[in-house]
Parts: structure tokens; sequence; C-alpha cells
């Protein structure tokens, strides 16, 4: 009986099978991901080649949908538009049928059209990836074959649910349902663990929402992504080129607010939200024990819950809700007041620069008269950015 080319030990085979798999998680993250989608780094022809051809013979995905799907992710993110949100469709849906909602936002032209500029159009995508997906397949099933003989068909089948699991499932699932955070961005994003590597860095996927278009997914420094790795063996090799990652907080000894901490402010947005809950925890904790004992009814969780979220993002039952509580206690009010007042620095608007730092020094100042001690050492860190 015909045995393949390669008689392996079973630990082989299994090293074999993760091995190849690594290269289509290796794809999907440095090429789909961080250089198609968000045009965070720039590849060389060879490489971007490569992982095209790979991706057709491991998945059938073609660039342009992945790419548009992707984004559209992001523009729609927790809405009902959002193509794989499990807010939405629910967490079973996400783990069980994530690559069927794939495909059938793929198939959505429109999607297409709107959010797939600037993907290959070239003979091969058009002729090859792009019309024949099932040879792609079926020819990886049959080098599996060769290569391994009968236990070939397993390796290809792992291969094939590798990527509908852990990306379409696990980054789309859980990576918007457990697991923890480092920016109060404006979804539900998480980092489901802080170390990247079974799925390529992808698990840290509240950094990702945070700086979408940082090549870099790692922030923390016991944070570890392996595409990160990667990436930098391909600049030093000459096969990459980084364009952008996520900007460090540098804090500067200032006395009042300029230009240059609005921008900082602005640009490391959900960093200060993170900061400004992390300093008022323990305040906002006390005041609720007080509020207690007073006989006043509060919801720890959901008070907890609204020092993360933006005002404008809460449903209109829950906004009155919150405005009943905080009217109980003169320190809430003012927490939770002036961290909306905060959100309003970098939300849109029609004031200008000056006015925009006028405003942020204003909040500064109140802040540290506040009588509030946490809001008052947030303030004075916060007129450091820059």
């Amino acid at each position: 009986m015909f045995s393949g080319l390669l008689d392996l030990p079973w630990w082989g085979y299994l090293l074999a099978t993760l091995g190849l798999t690594h290269i289509t998680i290796a794809a999907v993250t440095i090429y789909l991901h961080r250089h198609s989608a968000h045009r965070a780094l720039d590849l060389h022809p060879i490489v971007s080649h490569f992982f095209r051809f790979w991706l057709w013979a491991t998945t059938g995905m073609t660039t342009k949908a992945w790419t548009a799907i992707h984004r559209k992710h992001h523009a729609k993110c927790e809405t009902v538009e959002d193509p794989h949100s499990p807010q939405i469709f629910g967490i079973r849906k996400l783990l069980l049928e994530g690559a069927e909602l794939y495909r059938v936002e793929g198939a959505n032209k429109e999607t297409l059209e709107h959010y797939g500029h600037g993907t290959p159009d070239d003979w091969l995508e058009k002729h090859v990836y792009g019309k024949h997906d099932r040879i792609g397949i079926g020819s990886m099933l049959i080098v599996d074959v060769i290569l391994f003989g009968p236990i070939g068909i397993t390796i290809w089948a792992v291969q094939m649910m590798w990527i509908p699991f852990l990306a379409a499932g696990v980054i789309n699932g859980i990576g918007h349902w457990w697991g923890y955070r480092n920016f109060q961005s404006e979804d539900a994003s998480t980092n489901v663990v802080p170390w990247g590597i079974l799925i390529g860095g992808e698990e840290l996927h509240n950094n990702h929402h945070a700086y979408a278009t940082s090549a870099k997914l790692s922030n923390r420094w016991y944070e570890f992504d392996i595409g990160w790795m990667y990436i930098r063996i391909l600049e030093t090799l000459g096969l990459a080129t980084v364009k952008k990652i996520a900007p460090k907080v540098k804090l500067v000894a200032k006395t009042q607010c300029d230009s240059d901490t609005l921008q900082a402010v602005i640009t490391h947005r959900y960093d200060v939200v993170t900061r400004y809950a992390r300093s008022l925890r323990d305040t906002c904790a006390a005041e609720m024990q007080a509020l207690k004992a007073r006989a006043v009814s509060v919801d720890s969780a959901r008070l907890r819950r609204w020092l993360h979220i933006d005002a404008a993002a809460l449903p209109e039952k829950e906004l009155a809700e919150r405005a009943q509580v905080i009217s109980q206690s003169n320190v809430l009010s003012t927490v939770y007041t002036m961290r909306d007042e905060l959100a309003g620095v970098w939300q849109r608007s029609t004031a200008s620069k000056e006015q925009l730092v006028h405003k942020l020094e204003d909040w500064c100042r109140r802040a540290e008269h506040s009588g509030i001690v946490p809001l008052q050492e947030f303030s004075k860190r916060l007129r450091c950015y820059a």
C-alpha cells in the first residue's frame, strides 16, 4: 500500500500538520490582514504572490473578498451591518458557522465594490485564483496524499478546517466576546490571550481595534505577536517595509495643555479612557457603598460599565438610568460628567484646534479643582501627553 513519499513517525505527521496550517495563519495575518486590508506594511511581490498562491490552495479565499469583508467589519463594527459580530449573530453561530457568514458576505457585490479597492486584479486573480478555487483546494489534497499517503487526507481536512474555525470562529467570535482589554475601544473587541502564537498574533484583537493600521499587534511588554516577528524577519531580508505601528504614549513635564497635548490625547484616546476608568475605579466603588448604606439601589456592574462607555453609545433607557443613579452623588456626577466632557474632545466637532486646546485646558483646570484626588492626579498626567 502506498504510504507517501515521506515516511514519518506519528509526531512527524503532527508537526507537519501544524507547520502547514501555520503557514496559512501567517498568510492570513501578514498578507490579507496587515498588508491588504489595513496597508500597515508593503510586501515584496514574491512574498505577496506566494501568500496569494498558498491561500488559494489551502482556503480558496480571494484577496478582494477577505479584504472587503474585514474592512466592512471595522466600518460597521457591532452593528446589524457587521458581517460577523457575535453581539448580533450570537457567539454560537460565530464559532460553528463563522465561515458561512464569510461566504454570504463574499457574495455581496456591493461590499466587494465598496470595500475591496486596491486588491489584486491581474490575470491570475481573474482567471485562476478567483475563478477556480476548487482546483486550488483539490491540488492541495493531491499533494498531501502524495507526500503523506492516506493520512494526508486527514492532514488536508485539518488544513481546510483551520481557518474557518480559528480565524472566522475564534477571533471573530471569542475576540469580540471574552478576554481582556488594554484599550476601551468603541467596540467589544478583546485580547483572547497575551501570546499570539497559534493564530499568528490575531489573538491580540483589542490591540488591533485600538490601532487598526498598526503592523504590530502586541502592545504591552508581556504580549507576544509572532506575526510581527515574521514581519521583522522579512523586513531584515528586504522583503517587507513596515509603514506604521501603534504610537507609544510619551509624557513631557508640562503645566498647561498645548496643541501637542491635544493631538496626543486624540491619538491615544482609547488609552486615555482606559486610564481614566482605572484611576476612578476605587472612587466609584466607595461611592457605591455609600449609596447602598443610604438604601439607594445601585447596580454595581452597570455603574462600572458606564465608566468605560461613551454616553453617546448608551441606549436612551440606560442613559436615563445612569442619570438617575449619579444624581444621588455629587462625586459620581462629577466623575461621569467629566468623562463625557473628556470624550467630547475627540468626538466629531466643528471647533478649531485652538478651541479644542482651550476646552482641554479648561477640563484639566476643573478636574484639579474637583476635590477628587484620583481625578486631580489623572489631570496632571493628562497635561503631560506629548
